[in-house]
């Protein structure tokens, strides 16, 4: 049920305020993804006072941009990296059951089409199972040509001699960014978006002492004082480092992942495809979400990361290209209808290497000479864990008294069991009757924003009420997904959204016109087929 607007602990101005509330700070993390997220959650879990600061929204960046996929990582695997599988599935175990609304079970189908294939991947996903334990989701096993094909429509059957089917996670990444957001703030945590860190404090020893940070929507300072500070901003993190260390050497090399959203038609069935070595080494997938298929991803190094990273024409070449080797009826360019970039945290390798296949996946945690805590690499499915480990060595670092975490059972907002993933609505989890109240209350929000789609007025409100969305990207983008989903759809919505935003957050006209601008500004790069003059996706 919608709670009382005075009893709202989503209200921005009600966490603003809690900014000017003495004491200080316990710990202060800079950075709203998936590590930030994380580690504010572990902290607010042993009793620390705790504030989280975005510069844009949570997930904005690398959070939002995944393959959609909780998995110990069979591509590691592979390599030889058993300590990181065996880490990532048994937080994989740990997510599915701290958020079933959102993390799934999903049947992965290798095929294959030498003679040699089966039997190797169903030893190698034997192990994958075994490493699991008691967290597994369910045995892999070898598939005949014909079951390969049944439970695979569209996969070429020219040389299929069989296929292996094994299970991981599958899960939507921003929804669980905000409900991680939501959960630390119930948990008695300041969680603020659109609000950046722009300076750090430092006490006359030259200890880091606290952060400058700016609210973006009214322009105030602030200087907030700290026991403890994190630098949790994923590929961005050498710029925090050089506000404490001007001349600090990078530790993060960016690897951009590319992913096409197709029509569902191009894998009709419920499992997903993983190709497990394409013709340069790297994993692609074609993974059933929210009734599309995404298909990816690449793995290209990049110099520098930046806010939006856009698609080059070789990385949806290759996508296309490898996807069509597979399927039946391949997809072409006017199929697509969004194509989004991400950049990986890549721990940087310290010999020069710039192979991305050479760079860790597995976190690492540094600390300055001031005592600026830093953690970079990790993935997704391993937050958790990320969080509690940087937690520990600030513990350790005797800048927070010694506690116990207690994330590792910890129910994330809206938990709750979900019997059909397909309806969209079940990512609201335990808030649902209160989305269904809200139409009830409000019959024009019970009305679709597009006759086309499957979104809810009613949905643009709640994302602004109670999931601290505060533009039109924000909702269009990591509430509702329609920019990852259907690029073109999401143009069309951007006024309609605009509108209902200003009438729930109090704003003008002017005000929504800047929004539909800046939004169709940047949905243009998620639209495939509008390019321009140097190659990249625009």
């Amino acid at each position: 049920m919608p709670l009382p607007p005075a009893s709202n602990p989503f209200r921005r101005e009600t966490l603003l305020h809690q900014l000017t509330s003495p004491p200080d700070w316990d710990l202060v993390i800079i950075g709203g993804g998936a590590t930030g997220l994380g580690v504010a959650l572990d902290g607010l879990s042993r009793g620390y006072r705790t504030l989280l600061l975005e510069r844009d929204d949570f997930a904005k960046g690398t959070s939002s941009r995944s393959t959609k996929l909780v998995h110990g990582g069979v591509r590691y695997l592979a390599q030889g990296d058993v300590a990181l599988v065996r880490e990532a599935l048994h937080e994989r175990g740990l997510l599915l059951e701290n958020a079933p609304h959102l993390v799934k079970d999903q049947e992965f189908i290798i095929p294959s089409y030498s003679w040699w294939g089966g039997p190797f991947y169903t030893i190698g996903l034997k192990l994958y199972d075994l490493l699991a334990g008691r967290l597994s989701l369910g045995p892999s096993r070898h598939l005949g040509r014909r079951e390969t094909l049944g439970r695979l429509g569209n996969l070429r059957p020219e040389g299929l001699r069989g296929g292996v089917v094994y299970h991981d996670g599958q899960f939507d990444d921003a929804r669980l960014a905000v409900n991680l957001a939501q959960t630390a703030i119930e948990a008695g945590g300041t969680l603020l978006n659109h609000c950046g860190v722009t300076g750090l404090l430092k006490d006359d020893a030259g200890r880091i002492a606290g952060v400058r940070a700016t609210d973006h929507e009214t322009g105030r300072p602030y200087e907030l004082r700290a026991r403890c500070v994190v630098n949790a901003t994923g590929v961005f993190v050498d710029e925090i480092l050089r506000l404490d260390e001007p001349t600090a050497r990078p530790l993060v090399r960016p690897s951009q992942g590319v992913h096409l959203v197709v029509d569902r038609s191009f894998l009709p069935g419920n499992e997903a495809l993983m190709i497990p070595k394409t013709d340069d080494g790297r994993v692609l997938f074609a993974v059933p979400w929210h009734g599309r298929v995404v298909l990816g991803t690449t793995d290209t190094p990049l110099d520098h990361a930046t806010p939006e990273p856009r698609a080059q024409e070789m990385e949806i070449d290759f996508i296309l290209r490898t996807a069509g080797r597979y399927l039946a009826r391949a997809p072409r360019r006017a199929d697509v209808l969004s194509v989004f970039a991400g950049l990986r945290p890549l721990a940087a390798p310290q010999d020069g290497s710039s192979a991305t296949k050479e760079i860790s996946r597995s976190h690492k945690i540094l600390v300055s000479g001031a005592g600026l805590i830093t953690i970079t690499g990790g993935k997704w499915t391993t937050y958790r864990r990320m969080g509690q480990d940087t937690v520990d060595r600030a513990v350790a670092l005797g800048r927070l008294p010694a506690a116990a975490s207690g994330t590792a059972h910890q129910p994330i907002h809206g938990a709750h069991p979900t019997p059909d993933h397909s309806d969209h609505l079940s990512v609201y989890g335990s808030d649902l009757p209160g989305l269904r109240l809200l139409m009830a209350e409000h019959p024009t929000l019970a009305e679709k924003l597009d006759e086309k789609l499957e979104f809810y007025r009613a949905e643009v409100v709640w994302a602004a009420r109670y999931e601290m969305a505060r533009t039109v990207e924000d909702v269009l983008a990591r509430r509702v997904r329609v920019l990852f989903l259907d690029a073109r759809a999401a143009l069309r919505l951007a006024p309609e959204v605009a509108a209902l935003l200003a009438a729930e957050l109090g704003r003008d006209a002017a005000w929504q016109q800047q929004q539909v601008a800046a939004f169709t500004a940047l949905a243009h790069q998620y639209v495939l087929g509008q390019r321009r003059e140097s190659g990249f996706a625009a």
